[in-house]
């Protein structure tokens, strides 16, 4: 038999997880109503990537131009 310390534990810890799993099942959930509902975004990137160069390398986000990487 289990002591009961350790199954009080058990059962706590259970709890914090379902707990977790619910916070992150309804962030999931905003995320993804966000990025339905969000179609400019998705025409924004699409236009962005047709739009720039295919064999130019790209800048990086904190370096700047592709070139001052090197």
């Amino acid at each position: 038999m289990l002591d009961p310390e350790l199954l009080e534990r058990i059962t706590a810890r259970r709890a914090e997880l379902d707990e977790l799993e619910e916070q992150l099942a309804k962030h999931l959930a905003e995320v993804g109503a966000e990025r339905t509902n969000s179609p400019s975004l998705n025409v924004s990137s699409n236009g962005w990537l047709s739009s720039s160069p295919r064999n130019e390398p790209r800048p990086h986000p904190r370096l700047g131009r592709a070139s001052d990487a090197q």
